[in-house]
């Protein structure tokens, strides 16, 4: 039995973390505003049908400096504002003032790579990594792992997670796949785990690639896989502090 560190959103995909204390989660969705929009580039293949791989969008494995973008968001005016030490801070509704945080994210983007070119959504879900409508749960004594391995302090922050887990040995989670588990008021079934890319390697401060995390998962554990992902088969409240258990 472990219990509920850390409640992240991520409103635009790539494009800023948002800590949370609780959050409501329902049955087949995403986590409430995480991921809801994307921004789509100039080789972008995106009709709003619904969910696209993730090479449609500007992501911070092509775009490293997006990874040090914080973010914070009002769903009661609608309005969403990010910060970033290098562009200073912007704020602005997302479904009408594209243009403003198209000119505010140019300099966050490589000029040798696509511009990015609107802010897109897929009605009904979140625009997350993984096809199946998703929330990302991780495990602090894994990330400790990897700290290890690497040999110094590693920023949370690279995972890019939704829910973190604290008093779970390290990688246990990565055996709930095709079980359930209960967080706080929800339950969720663990469907996959998660295979990690290079935006885990750059400082989610300064936006700079800095440590091999793909190279440490690889080398001293023998896979790509940090956390994992799963769906919400019941409506739920989660809070930090809560207790989450496999069924």
């Amino acid at each position: 039995m472990g219990t509920v560190a850390e409640l992240w959103r991520h409103p635009i995909k790539s494009h800023g973390r948002e800590p949370l204390a609780t959050v409501d989660l329902n049955a087949g969705k995403c986590m409430p505003w995480d991921r809801h929009w994307a921004v789509t580039h100039e080789q972008t293949k995106f009709d709003g049908s619904g969910w696209f791989y993730c090479r449609n969008f500007m992501i911070g494995s092509r775009a490293p400096k997006l990874v040090g973008i914080w973010a914070e968001f009002d769903d009661v005016s609608g309005t969403i504002t990010l910060r970033h030490q290098d562009c200073g801070e912007i704020t602005f509704n997302p479904d009408q003032d594209d243009a403003a945080f198209l000119a505010w994210v140019a300099p966050l983007c490589p000029a040798d790579r696509a511009a990015p070119k609107a802010i897109v959504k897929a009605e009904g879900r979140g625009m997350t990594d993984s096809e199946i409508p998703s929330v990302s749960v991780t495990n602090r004594s894994s990330h400790e792992a990897v700290e290890s391995a690497i040999g110094h302090p590693l920023e949370m922050e690279r995972w890019r997670a939704n829910i973190w887990l604290d008093g779970i040995d390290a990688w246990d989670e990565l055996d709930w796949v095709g079980k359930k588990i209960r967080i706080g008021e929800a339950e969720l079934e663990v469907r996959e785990p998660i295979v990690r890319c290079l935006a885990t390697a750059t400082n989610p401060v300064t936006g700079v690639r800095d440590v091999d995390t793909l190279g440490a998962l690889n080398n001293t554990f023998g896979h790509q896989h940090f956390g994992v992902y799963a769906v919400v088969t019941k409506d739920g409240h989660v809070a930090l502090g809560d207790q989450a258990q496999v069924l």
